[in-house]
């Protein structure tokens, strides 16, 4: 079988006003998602698909293309789910599921599905390979978000990204010497990213203070002193909070860290950074 793997992914900065277009700074984890394909020219249209988390399976599915029927399955909605950007690939392909082959997919999730570190951009990623499409479109028509999650996949590298006025984004490097005393914390506090963007969205929001997280995400990523970074992250993290009105995770969690302690992703949700001294 032929093989495909994207890297996980990590949001630093601009999170929340990512959407906005404010410069973000993402990292690439270790962990992320294989994509094992095999195809043979039969004639029955059929779709094989056989999704594990961790090497244990947890997904099965076949499905019959030609009239895009669930033919088995032991998880509907994810079934449907699978059928809905199935669809979309064949949409943008312009090779895949457009004759009557019949395909063998695989996926295997190297991480705790509940970790957030990208399980569905890295199956965007991995289709978009496999299928000759874009991911960015893909992910669009599928998810939606604003995809700085697809870049890290797709280049499998730190990157800086932003989506406005277009998708635009760089590999960079980010190595800095203190990354030793970064600790990445799971804070086992699953949130809804749609409901976390929603209060976002709700709050009336100036290009300034955009502009104000891409200074900020420019000045992270070129910090060489642990001081200065932990600095540039407690103000981050502070005009964040008094923009939604919410708690930081320090304050709420931390209160008598000494260190900084910054959220990644949906505030209060899986993953915290903090820095040892």
């Amino acid at each position: 079988m032929g093989e495909i793997f994207s890297p996980g992914k990590l949001m630093l900065t601009s999170e929340y006003f990512a959407i906005d277009g404010a410069l973000v700074l993402a990292v690439p984890t270790r962990l992320g998602q294989e994509f094992f394909f095999e195809e043979t020219e039969d004639g029955k249209s059929l779709v094989f698909w056989e999704a594990y988390h961790q090497n244990k399976l947890w997904l099965k599915v076949i499905i019959d293309y030609s009239s895009w029927k669930i033919l088995e399955t032991n998880i509907a909605p994810s079934a449907q789910f699978l059928i809905k950007t199935l669809k979309n690939v064949q949409k943008l392909s312009a090779r895949k599921f457009q004759n009557a082959d019949s395909y063998f997919l695989k996926t295997n999730l190297q991480f705790p599905s509940d970790f957030g570190l990208g399980s569905s951009s890295t199956l965007m990623n991995n289709l978009s390979v496999w299928a000759e499409t874009d991911p960015f479109v893909l992910n669009s028509l599928s998810l939606g978000g604003s995809g700085y999650d697809i870049a890290v996949a797709k280049e499998k590298s730190a990157v800086l990204y932003q989506n406005k006025p277009v998708i635009q984004y760089k590999r960079v490097t980010f190595d800095p010497i203190f990354k030793d005393n970064l600790i990445f914390i799971h804070l086992n506090q699953k949130q809804d990213s749609r409901e976390a963007i929603d209060l976002y969205k709700s709050k009336i929001k100036s290009r300034k203070l955009i502009e104000v997280f891409s200074a900020l995400t420019n000045e992270i990523l070129l910090c060489n002193e642990l001081n200065d970074f932990c600095h540039l992250m407690t103000v981050h993290e502070r005009k964040i909070s008094d923009f939604l009105n919410i708690p930081t995770v320090k304050d709420k969690f931390f209160s008598d860290c000494p260190v900084f302690v910054k959220s990644l992703g949906a505030w209060g949700g899986r993953f915290c950074n903090e820095c040892q001294i």
